[in-house]
């Protein structure tokens, strides 16, 4: 049986100030909270950058090597291609897996005490 009635109120999160926002963003535990961040996102970053572009390199200015067969119509090209793909993924897998070790709770704790839950 269906009713017109609007469906029951969640409950009503607090909105923090623009002070409370200034408070939160210079207290150690959200230092400790991009610290965690950076200190994983950015030397990936890097290091994945570095071995991108030395796959464009070696494409550009190796030719030979990077045409030489490794078995059947297999080379080295191809297997750099693929390598970018699998590396990719695996370092969103790596990532996810950091984020909801170390980052999520760090953040839920920031988020729950912000909106008045803790």
């Amino acid at each position: 049986m269906a009713t017109d009635a609007p469906p029951p109120a969640k409950a009503e999160h607090h909105l923090p100030s623009p002070e409370e926002f200034s408070a939160v963003h210079e207290s150690a535990e959200f230092a400790e909270l991009r610290r965690s961040y950076r200190s994983f996102a950015f030397p990936l970053t890097v290091a994945f950058i570095a071995w991108y572009l030395l796959y464009v390199l070696l494409s550009n200015y190796a030719g030979d090597f990077m045409g030489t067969k490794l078995f059947g119509n297999i080379n080295v090209a191809f297997v750099f291609g693929v390598a970018q793909f699998v590396t990719t993924f695996l370092i969103a897998w790596w990532y996810s897996r950091h984020a909801a070790a170390k980052l999520d709770p760090k953040a839920e704790a920031i988020k729950s005490r912000m909106e008045g839950g803790a």
